[in-house]
């Protein structure tokens, strides 16, 4: 809200002047609030081939009006001349106030409230916004500009607004052909135009279109102008360039075929990169996998070399801890066959008194023994223990888990459970 309000306060609490500038700047225009520059207005108004149309003052007629003429012709002069005389003096004493731009849209909205309420709401509609902005919007849109300077102390202007600008025939035809901006020289904004457009008397309008890529003065007409020749002047303009407009039309048309035909290359270039990347990538993260894989195949390879080596180094060690096999004809000896995994069958004496942990050591120490097992007997069916356990801290001795002195024990392979 402050900020609407703030823009409405620099408009002068203009709506239509605010939304105006306001939709410019959307269209890349600066606001005329954020810079004001003090240079002339960059239009071409050197070129030869503009159409200058100037209607003279009527001549006086008969004896009387040549009389009333002569009569007036002194004083005439002398006002005009001792008027030059006090404007030049003056701007040696104090600067032109209208020089300073400061607010551009203020001008304009002021002018046109003055113009309303001295001539009335049937007029040409006018552009809200800087004669900038105009000038952009006439070459964003290859529409036609006319420029009204209004010359509030020029003898014909107060005619010329009311029986020709406010006509209704005048304003259908502009409404309906080309922008209109307008202002009062009096205003610094119309001051600058003024500067810039170099008229010779009022009341002034000039034609302005986009013309060999840049925006230029394709028609003048000055002094007192009728409705209906006011028309046919700026139809006769309108015609003589209209060529100009619809071959910069076509160009543009172009530009933009060739600059779609160009946005459709890069995105399919673009389509075809992203493809090629996207393919690359996955052929990238293929070779990675596949390198991850090896990777993990040969760590896995090497752990299972690894842990065979080491089984087979715990094997070896258990083989020399054992206690040597006691004699057949020894008087606690036993002997066991034992029936490995793979049926084949082993034999071995032992001693009563030995631990059941001997009997473990023992098978754990052959090749053909896997890696983690369990001894079971048979009548009755039950698991020896032969490893140390939370219940059973110390393995019982053969005799105590009650083997006999010929005993069949089955080696049970628990590797893949």
């Amino acid at each position: 809200m402050d900020q609407c309000r703030q823009t409405l306060q620099q408009h002068n609490w203009n709506i239509e002047a605010a939304v105006q500038d306001r939709l410019n700047e959307q269209e890349g225009v600066p606001s005329v609030f954020n810079t004001a520059p003090s240079r002339p207005l960059q239009v071409n108004t050197a070129d030869h081939r503009v159409y200058s149309y100037v209607v003279s003052r009527p001549q006086p007629r008969g004896l009387l009006g040549w009389g009333y003429y002569l009569i007036m012709l002194p004083f005439r002069i002398t006002y005009y001349t001792l008027l030059d005389i006090f404007r030049f003096a003056l701007r040696f004493i104090r600067p032109d106030p209208r020089s300073r731009v400061t607010d551009p849209v203020g001008d304009i909205v002021s002018f046109i409230q003055m113009f309303e309420e001295k001539y009335g709401r049937t007029h040409p509609v006018f552009y809200q916004g800087t004669y900038s902005q105009a000038l952009n919007d006439a070459k964003q849109e290859l529409r036609f500009l006319l420029v009204y300077l209004h010359g509030e102390d020029h003898q014909d202007s107060d005619e010329f607004c009311r029986n020709t600008l406010c006509t209704s025939e005048v304003t259908q035809f502009v409404n309906s052909r080309m922008l209109f901006w307008a202002c009062s020289t009096n205003k610094p904004e119309g001051f600058r135009v003024s500067q810039a457009l170099r008229e010779n008397t009022y009341p002034f309008l000039a034609m302005i279109m986009l013309k060999d890529r840049r925006m230029t003065v394709v028609g003048r007409l000055e002094g007192l102008i009728q409705p209906q020749d006011l028309i046919n002047q700026l139809t006769f303009i309108m015609e003589a360039n209209q060529t100009y407009l619809v071959s910069e039309r076509l160009e543009r048309e172009e530009r933009n075929q060739t600059q779609v035909l160009r946005q459709q290359q890069d995105e399919a270039y673009l389509a075809s990169l992203r493809a090629d990347q996207e393919k690359e990538r996955k052929k990238r993260e293929k070779q990675e996998q596949k390198r991850r894989e090896e990777e993990e195949a040969q760590l896995r390879l090497q752990a299972e070399e690894r842990k065979k080596r080491n089984l087979q180094e715990e094997k070896e060690r258990r083989s020399e801890c054992l206690p040597a096999e006691p004699e057949s004809d020894h008087p606690d000896s036993l002997k066991i066959i034992f029936k490995m995994p793979n049926d084949t069958r082993v034999e071995r004496r032992f001693l009563f008194t030995q631990s059941l942990s001997v009997i473990h050591d023992f098978l754990f120490s052959l090749k053909e023994t896997p890696e983690h097992f369990q001894i079971v007997a048979n009548f009755p069916r039950r698991v020896l223990p032969c490893l140390p356990t939370e219940e059973v801290p110390v393995p019982p001795s053969l005799q105590e888990a009650g083997l006999s002195r010929s005993q069949l024990l089955f080696v049970q392979d628990l590797t893949d459970e």
